[in-house]
């Protein structure tokens, strides 16, 4: 039954310049880790717009022209006319909440339960950015008109410009709304790099932004970053840098702008997140957050605990409880309740047993070996 509801996801578009326009060339199919029983094969649940370097150059052309050196339409509005056109975006997404969900689910194979919350959670984001925002005159230094040496003033924060925006596959509504919201509510413009795996959630947005926001705004990249990044920073258009991902392809897009030097850049690169075990520690408690902390989303977070050091005194009862635990956890698919599903990167699960050989070569062993770890 739940079969019945695999997403079909036409984004055979592209969305530059508030536009959205059939696109003629090369597409990419998007296909789940979950296998069609009708064919045996991946599933296939939608297809992308594979754009080139000209088209890329296009999306940032349009940001640019929507910014207009600060002077155009949305860096000019209001701060309370931004607030209500993101009010509008996001009530304008509700009736796309269930296929967002859903694409969700069968894309990045998350839970039904944890793709429901990053929906949600990502909406509560938008609202509370906007609360803390219309309030901040009473709590920010020098928000209110202050006086010091003699000299009256008050701070006020503005945008900075053509912003572009890449976000990960595991959390690609999240991250990504993260950046881009504040982004949007200060008047900034944003070239949006949708992510190879997870980006057919962002194509279910567009009827939303365009009905709320003005043209250019927001515009979207699909295609290899690779093909479409490089071009774009070549371009110097882009005065802020926003990305979530890896140290190496950061600083090789920020050394592709003709003038790194002006380019803001803001970054979350790589977190290694380690959990320490204590000999005084709750057991259970301890072992209940670890295995939380670590395998929430098959430990596919940035914030995901990646070691574990627990004191020798107690380190062989800990991993008794770990191995427990772990063993406990469901696997299956998103819609059944599953703990652990499908990894939604085809090439990961060999990386993942290239990282287990290894450790074993360097005279590690498997724990759970007998539960099939």
């Amino acid at each position: 039954e739940a079969y019945k509801t695999k997403p079909d996801v036409d984004g055979a578009f592209k969305f530059v310049g508030g536009e959205r326009t059939p696109w003629e060339g090369d597409i990419t199919e998007v296909t789940s880790p979950i296998i069609d029983d009708s064919t045996g094969k991946r599933a296939l649940i939608g297809r992308v717009a594979a754009l080139q370097e000209s088209d890329a150059v296009e999306a940032v052309e349009a940001a640019a022209k929507a910014w207009d050196k600060g002077q155009g339409t949305w860096p000019q509005m209001s701060l309370a006319a931004r607030i209500a056109a993101i009010r509008r975006f996001i009530d304008c997404l509700k009736p796309s909440r269930e296929r967002i969900v859903n694409a969700l689910m069968w894309e990045i194979c998350k839970n039904s339960t944890d793709a429901a919350a990053e929906y949600g959670r990502t909406m509560k984001f938008a609202e509370a950015v906007i609360d803390a925002l219309e309030g901040s005159d009473s709590t920010e230094a020098f928000g209110d008109w202050t006086t010091v040496s003699g000299i009256r003033g008050r701070v006020r924060r503005g945008p900075v410009g053509v912003t572009m925006m890449l976000a990960p596959f595991n959390y690609p509504l999240n991250e990504m709304y993260a950046m881009m919201i504040p982004a949007m509510l200060m008047g900034n413009v944003i070239v949006l790099k949708l992510p190879a795996i997870g980006g057919l959630a962002h194509l279910l947005t567009v009827d939303a932004l365009k009905e709320a926001l003005p043209p250019g705004v927001i515009n979207f990249v699909t295609g290899a970053g690779r093909k479409t990044m490089g071009p774009i920073m070549k371009t110097g258009l882009v005065d802020c840098l926003g990305f979530i991902g890896g140290a190496k392809a950061t600083d090789a897009l920020i050394a592709q702008h003709p003038q790194p030097h002006r380019l803001k850049v803001f970054s979350q690169l790589e977190g290694k997140n380690i959990a320490v075990v204590l000999p005084d520690a709750d057991l259970e408690v301890a072992v209940k957050q670890i295995v939380l902390g670590s395998l929430t989303y098959n430990g596919q977070r940035c914030t995901a605990c990646k070691l574990v050091m627990a004191h020798e005194s107690i380190a062989d009862e800990f991993t008794k409880k770990f191995i427990e635990q772990v063993g406990a956890l469901k696997t299956g698919l998103p819609w059944e309740g599953a703990a652990i599903t499908p990894l939604p990167e085809p090439a990961k699960p060999d990386y993942l047993e290239g990282l287990l050989a290894d450790a074993i070569g360097h005279g590690a062993a498997v724990a759970n070996a007998a539960a099939g770890g």
